[in-house]
Formats: structure tokens, sequence, C-alpha cells
């Protein structure tokens, strides 16, 4: 008898964990702040080093609009896996960090430990890019 109910639990949890980590892949938004809450957005360019700081209102709720308005899939582990495009960092008003990532293209972006991707290849990476390139 006690070694039926032990498998029921063991079973019972492998079959929780299993759930779990299947629900990780539902689709779902990486970023959802309102960009009257972003005070800065920080950006790394990892193809030249160039980092800028944008402050201007419409490139922030430019960005921030963007990136909420997507919906990423949980794609492939991230782990081991070097190099990257902008490394980015939201701050928000009282200057604690909303959120770290990487975008890696128009259709990629990076959160550790995994990459996620958006199949409508949507994430302004131009935009983002001409800022960067304008302020250096």
């Amino acid at each position: 008898m006690k070694v039926k109910k032990k498998w029921k639990v063991l079973l019972l949890a492998i079959i929780l964990i299993a759930v779990s980590y299947a629900l990780t892949y539902i689709p779902h938004k990486i970023v959802k702040i309102s960009p009257s809450k972003v005070s800065s957005i920080k950006i790394l360019d990892g193809n030249t080093g160039k980092s800028t700081v944008i402050t201007e209102r419409k490139d922030i709720e430019h960005i921030i609009n963007n990136l909420n308005s997507i919906t990423f899939k949980k794609d492939k582990c991230s782990l081991f896996y070097m190099g990257y495009s902008f490394r980015t960092t939201i701050y928000r008003n009282d200057g604690s960090v909303y959120k770290k990532f990487i975008i890696n293209s128009e259709n990629t972006l990076r959160k550790y430990p995994f990459f996620y991707s958006d199949t409508t290849r949507s994430i302004d990476y131009d935009y983002i890019k001409n800022l960067i390139d304008k302020q250096n």
C-alpha cells in the first residue's frame, strides 16, 4: 500500500514538472511597461562596441511600444552562445533596472537562458541601429 502511494506521488511530481516546463513554451510578452515609466534605454552594440543611452521621449516611446507589441515564443537554449547585436537595458523612472536582454536580430531576442523568437520579424532592429549610429 505504501509503495503504491509513493509511486502515485512520484508520478504526480513528474507530471507537474512536465506541465510546468511545457507552459513556458506558450508565446508571451517579454516587455510589458508603459513608455511613460521608462527614463532611459542603454544599448551596447556588440558588433561595433559603441554604447548609447537613449533619453529622447519619442525614441523611448517608439522602442518600448514596438517591444510591447511583440509576442515572443521561447526557442532554443542560449547557454554557451557568444556574441550579440544589441545588449539592451531598460531603466524605470526611479533609476532601477526594469529588464535586461539582448536583441540579436529583427526576429530574435535573448533573455538568459533562452532565445525567444518573433515569427513576424517585427523588432524594429534598423531603428535601433540608426539611433546608435546617429549618436556615435
